[in-house]
């Protein structure tokens, strides 16, 4: 991949700094060099009349290649005072110091050139136009090596710094194992790179039902249109640009905006979108190559461990669903209680991966209710005490089938499956547990169970209306229910009550 144009950039005029008390100097300089050429570069000239003048310039003037500078000014010594004071007190080492005297005797050559860093020397009685010529030709011969010797050191040290930041970068996002985290943390540090303040990373996803072509799904943002999705997937401009990518499998530069294409194994390509890229360095565009071929693999296995979640969340949903159906439970039953409990994980702060895997594991919650015969799970009165005893043996069959099993999400299921009928204050089953000693995602889905059972039509009972279920929630509260999850619950009513107009009977 390239940010840079072809086309070479017009190089400036090489700046000459003259430095003498009389102006007619300046003036017949500046005429016999007004041809001078050195790579196709003429002479722009800067002028100081005296010491102190010219260190004003000096101070000010960054990028001064060669100076001509008249020993005797203001004083005797003016001019060997700004070589002093160039090299040493303004850390100049670059710029060419060329001394020219018409008083030779005040200022011996020998004696200059042992005590100064001074590049050459010259009196203006033997500067004739050849001289002069031959003079400033060396100089600025001399200062453009140096230059390019510089340029390479800085060069070195920023690709040196750069592959540090490669290097910090790619250690923080692979410790990411969700793909947004990922993509969110890959974003960041590619926008810290390049030093860029909008970016947005997205992917190929399926095609369209309607219009048969791909569409673009966005994994991570940062910059303008945060706030608004939308806004920036249908700009037209952009549309245009990302198809382009999609199209033609290439990364381009459109203006100030750089669209990045990066295939991948699983075939779901990524697309990078970059905006203010036009002024990016060679060694910054160096630097994302070899920052995206790694991330290249590591963002494949993300996928792949997404595809794998994705396929084992959504089997445990479907497992969930069968048996909510044999119990004529609602339909949507698991995926509510599944979204409720996402909820209010994230209302008490739990870590996002922990929180995924609460919300993937819900769903098997009743997974012991398969091997209830239907005369019990059926039954559409009350169970008398020996139906209910053996209700009550479902949380010992749900752990009996998913136990064992070294799977994050599964795992967690076991645990609820065998929990979420413990109450509180002890009095639930099949282990009589009390309080914190209930695994923290089987009190959250206690919680989400009660709640959609009473917000929704049963085979024995009507649905509630939202103001009896809140009464009950605080009657139990403390004693059925973990009190902090039914207040978080209460807090957060409304976006409950959203999720279950998205997921209705």
């Amino acid at each position: 991949m390239s940010f840079l144009s072809s086309a070479s950039p017009k190089l400036p005029p090489w700046k000459v700094l003259l430095v003498d008390d009389e102006p007619d100097i300046h003036d017949i300089t500046k005429l016999t060099l007004s041809r001078f050429r050195l790579d196709g570069r003429a002479l722009s000239f800067v002028h100081a009349y005296s010491g102190a003048e010219a260190k004003q310039v000096l101070a000010r003037e960054s990028d001064v290649a060669l100076v001509f500078l008249d020993v005797v000014m203001e004083k005797e010594d003016s001019g060997l005072e700004v070589a002093r004071w160039m090299r040493e007190d303004l850390n100049n080492q670059f710029t060419r110091i060329v001394l020219r005297t018409g008083q030779p005797g005040q200022a011996p050559e020998e004696r200059v050139i042992v005590n100064y860093d001074i590049n050459d020397y010259k009196e203006k009685t033997e500067l004739d136009r050849t001289k002069l010529f031959t003079t400033t030709f060396a100089a600025l011969r001399a200062y453009r090596d140096i230059m390019k010797v510089e340029e390479a050191r800085l060069a070195q040290l920023n690709y040196r710094e750069g592959l540090e930041r490669v290097i910090a970068a790619s250690a923080h996002i692979f410790q990411q194992r969700n793909l947004r985290d990922f993509a969110s943390g890959l974003l960041q540090q590619v926008v810290a790179l390049l030093r860029l303040e909008t970016s947005m990373l997205l992917r190929l996803r399926g095609a369209s039902a309607v219009s048969g072509e791909q569409d673009f799904e966005v994994l991570a943002r940062i910059g303008a249109g945060e706030g608004d999705e939308d806004e920036l997937i249908l700009s037209a401009e952009l549309l245009a640009q990302l198809n382009d990518a999609k199209r033609n499998k290439i990364s381009r530069l459109h203006g100030d905006t750089y669209v990045g294409y990066f295939p991948n194994s699983s075939g779901k390509a990524s697309l990078l979108v970059l905006k203010g890229v036009e002024e990016i360095s060679e060694i910054d565009a160096q630097l994302l190559d070899v920052f995206c071929s790694g991330v290249a693999i590591a963002f494949d296995n993300i996928l792949l461990n997404q595809e794998i979640t994705d396929t084992q969340a959504e089997l445990i949903l479907r497992l969930g669903d069968v048996v909510e159906s044999r119990s004529n439970e609602a339909g949507n039953h698991v995926r509510r209680m599944s979204e409720v409990c996402q909820l209010l994980a994230q209302a008490s702060g739990m870590a996002d991966e922990e929180t995924a895997v609460l919300k993937h594991a819900a769903p098997m919650h009743d997974i012991g209710k398969i091997a209830t015969p239907d005369a019990v799970l059926l039954k559409p009165g009350k169970l008398d005490a020996a139906e209910w005893e053996i209700m009550k043996q479902h949380p010992a069959v749900g752990l009996s089938i998913l136990d064992g099993s070294q799977r994050p999400i599964l795992k967690a299921a076991a645990v609820i499956a065998h929990q979420h009928h413990e109450k509180f204050d002890g009095s639930g089953y099949p282990q009589g547990l009390v309080g914190h000693a209930i695994h923290l995602y089987a009190r959250i889905v206690a919680v989400a169970d009660v709640f959609d059972a009473l917000m929704h039509k049963r085979c024995y009972k009507d649905a509630w209306p939202v103001a009896q279920v809140v009464a009950h929630l605080r009657e139990v509260s403390g004693q059925h229910l973990d009190p902090v999850y039914v207040e978080l619950l209460i807090q957060n009513m409304d976006k409950a009550l959203a999720i279950n107009e998205r997921f209705p009977d």
